[in-house]
């Protein structure tokens, strides 16, 4: 069993906001190959399962909210005994990459992200694959919480549309082919996108 987590808030409040890129991406992914199925409500998470490239998968989107991510990730790892960086992978926002990129990494530190954060903390490590989507930095003034709790604006719409669709399809390579594969064809570098218009702050 493979498990594909999608990193973000539950709630009509945060849908569509940058900080649920995880979940976007999530849906691409569950359109293609579990369109029409019914989710439900298992580890902590709303759950779909679906074969993808001939691999049994469990699309995962977790409903504790973001910074206690880890609980629903630890709780279907436990169960199905997968190795975490063989058998998980992780797509989450980030602000450090330019919006319409994406990275591949089978380890590394949560870099400031605090549903990463909770993931190594309850595997007790960070060796578990992550596919990280650009959202670009906040303009200033903004604080990064306000940024990340806002809405893409229209622009910013536009250039993530593709993103969204190369972290589904670095979900499948990684599903199929495995992790440098999925590294190999998807960590390529993007232009900074130019900032967005001045916005309204998000909901804390």
């Amino acid at each position: 069993m493979k498990l594909i987590v999608g990193l973000g808030n539950p709630g009509s409040e945060y849908e569509r906001t940058r900080h649920n890129a995880g979940f976007m991406a999530l849906d691409r992914l569950a359109r293609r190959h579990a369109a029409g199925a019914t989710p439900r409500a298992r580890f902590e998470a709303s759950v779909l399962e679906a074969p993808i490239r001939g691999e049994k998968c469990l699309l995962m989107k977790p409903t504790t909210f973001m910074n206690r991510s880890g609980s629903s990730v630890a709780q279907a790892a436990g169960f199905f005994k997968v190795n975490p960086l063989a058998d998980i992978f992780v797509m989450v926002d980030d602000s450090a990459i330019p919006l319409g990129s994406i990275r591949v990494r089978p380890d590394g530190g949560p870099g400031g992200h605090n549903g990463l954060a909770d993931i190594q903390r309850a595997l007790g490590g960070d060796a578990y694959v992550r596919c990280r989507i650009g959202i670009d930095p906040p303009p200033p003034p903004m604080s990064l919480h306000d940024y990340v709790l806002g809405r893409f604006t229209t622009e910013q719409e536009s250039a993530l549309a593709p993103a969204l669709d190369k972290a589904a399809d670095a979900a499948e390579i990684f599903v199929s082919e495995g992790v440098v594969a999925a590294m190999n064809r998807f960590n390529t570098r993007a232009k900074p996108s130019a900032p967005p218009a001045q916005e309204q702050s998000g909901a804390a």
